[in-house]
């Protein structure tokens, strides 16, 4: 008997490897053995496979005296998931003779059910672009994965139900062929979120609405700052809806990410994440990490938001720990098994009271927030936030008599496109693509400051003692008020503004 193989994949966050699978049939008493460090869903595989394969009308593997050894290669790469199924069985099927395929450019993913039908399965969108990478020009994947794998342009995405459409498919049998449909390109349409909550829905707050629009625009960190009931989770809820639709770039990356974690329901969409972690989330839930590394909440929000409610009761490594996604945009996890660096490009969107227990009526919210959690949040962290907005009461007319701004999210949401479309044509030659993402470099090439600018910049470094970052980070959020202004160079009244939105140390 030969050996007889077939091809998969698995998925990971940065992108996927192809796993090649063998099978080798020997005269001898019955045993079925799975080798190449398979995980525990694929070492029960083979109870699956035998029974679907049973009941798909093929002889069943344990009513022949055949010793079965299925190789998953690289042997050395640990494989996890219940994927590698499909693959499996129709190794066995084509090394038993049973059917006859041509399998050099097609790959298979798909989890068998005991009586043949296919389940979807997590990760495929990794494994298409993997599949397209290496050549392959076919892959067939359970139904219900067909949209999402149909985002790959350039390979044949067929979707099936059940082991016997599979090997219909594809054996060279003429009289057993029955060709599936191949699936359509999947658009992406872009579609502003629209959630419960709007800007007009906030009576007051104008100047953290305003701080808001900016962070949008330019995709700076906000921190927000007040007493509880005064509107900061419904400001974040409202911020979900001024966020520009995704790239199709971008949400593939984005689906790419959600589909590894098994966070994506299948569904397709050009929104940008907002992923709000519970402050007593584990400082591996929240960065990501695991004996094997997996993505967190960081990983997640990645091309979106990562909304911290309550910021100084999460543990204080957590909040250190996002130094460096904050910075790189990316966070490495180190392990003994390995090192893995996912991508965690986010707008930090942090909400916190100024002090614990009762209000004490104090307006100095800044030095209130420093004495109370003298500690816990550090200087390094409050540098890297671009906006400091304080969230004060509201008071009892402006809360009663003021009529809602009917149609006020439709017109931030235009200057927020119109800043973003300024931003592409002047960084179009950077691997930047909003203000916030410019680098140093960036700044000097892209960026003309007037000496009047200039002077103001320098006076205001030496009278707040700003570092270096937090002077790069003043200029890029003085030229994302200027972009939501409509003008060409940075005039003194944006920065003067972005000034204003400097932490308070």
């Amino acid at each position: 008997m030969a050996v007889a193989k077939t091809y998969t994949a698995q998925g990971t966050v940065t992108g996927g490897i192809p796993i090649t699978i063998e099978a080798d049939l020997s005269r001898g008493l019955h045993s079925f053995s799975i080798v190449g460090l398979p995980g525990k869903a694929i070492e029960e595989s083979k109870d699956r496979v035998g029974a679907a394969i049973k009941n798909s009308g093929f002889p069943s593997p344990k009513s022949k005296n055949h010793k079965i050894v299925i190789s998953l290669a690289p042997a050395d790469l640990k494989k996890e998931g219940p994927l590698f199924d499909l693959p499996i069985a129709l190794c066995y099927l084509l090394a038993s003779g049973e059917i006859k395929a041509d399998q050099s450019k097609r790959m298979y993913i798909g989890e068998l059910s005991l009586n043949g039908k296919l389940r979807s399965v997590h990760g495929v969108l990794p494994i298409v672009q993997t599949a397209k990478q290496f050549g392959f020009q076919e892959i067939i994947v359970p139904k219900e994965n067909a949209e999402e794998a149909a985002l790959v342009d350039g390979i044949s995405i067929i979707g099936a139900g059940t082991l016997t459409e599979v090997v219909a498919h594809i054996t060279t049998d003429p009289e057993k062929q029955s060709h599936l449909p191949k699936q359509e390109v999947t658009d992406i349409p872009k579609r502003w979120v629209e959630g419960l909550t709007r800007l007009e829905d906030i009576k007051g707050q104008e100047i953290a609405k305003r701080g808001l629009c900016i962070a949008a625009a330019g995709r700076h960190n906000v921190l927000m700052v007040g007493p509880p009931g005064t509107g900061k989770t419904m400001l974040a809820r409202a911020f979900q809806g001024i966020l520009p639709p995704l790239s199709r770039e971008e949400a593939l990356e984005v689906t790419t990410i959600h589909s590894v974690a098994g966070t994506s329901q299948n569904t397709i969409t050009s929104q940008p994440p907002f992923r709000a972690p519970h402050h007593t989330a584990s400082h591996t839930s929240l960065v990501g990490g695991g004996a094997n590394p997996r993505p967190g909440e960081v990983t997640l929000a990645h091309k979106g938001v990562l909304f911290v409610d309550e910021f100084p009761e999460f543990e204080r490594r957590s909040i250190d720990a996002l130094r460096q996604p904050l910075e790189d945009r990316v966070v490495s996890i180190s392990r003994v098994q390995g090192t893995a660096e996912f991508p965690a490009d986010f707008i930090l969107l942090a909400a916190m009271n100024p002090y614990r227990g009762s209000e004490d009526s104090t307006t100095d919210f800044s030095a209130a927030m420093l004495e109370t959690y003298k500690g816990k949040i550090s200087g390094p962290i409050l540098d890297r936030i671009d906006l400091y907005l304080e969230v004060p009461h509201v008071d009892y007319d402006t809360l009663t008599n003021t009529k809602p701004n009917r149609g006020e999210t439709n017109k931030v949401r235009k200057l927020i496109t119109q800043a973003r479309e300024h931003m592409r044509v002047r960084l179009q030659n950077t691997k930047a693509r909003t203000n916030a993402e410019m680098s140093a470099r960036d700044l000097e090439e892209t960026i003309t400051l007037t000496d009047e600018v200039q002077k103001i910049l320098r006076t205001s470094s030496e009278k707040l003692n700003l570092s270096p970052r937090s002077y790069h980070r003043v200029i890029k959020v003085a030229r994302t008020i200027a972009d939501l202004g409509n003008s060409e160079n940075i005039e003194p009244s944006h920065v003067y503004e972005a000034l204003q939105y400097r932490v308070k140390v």
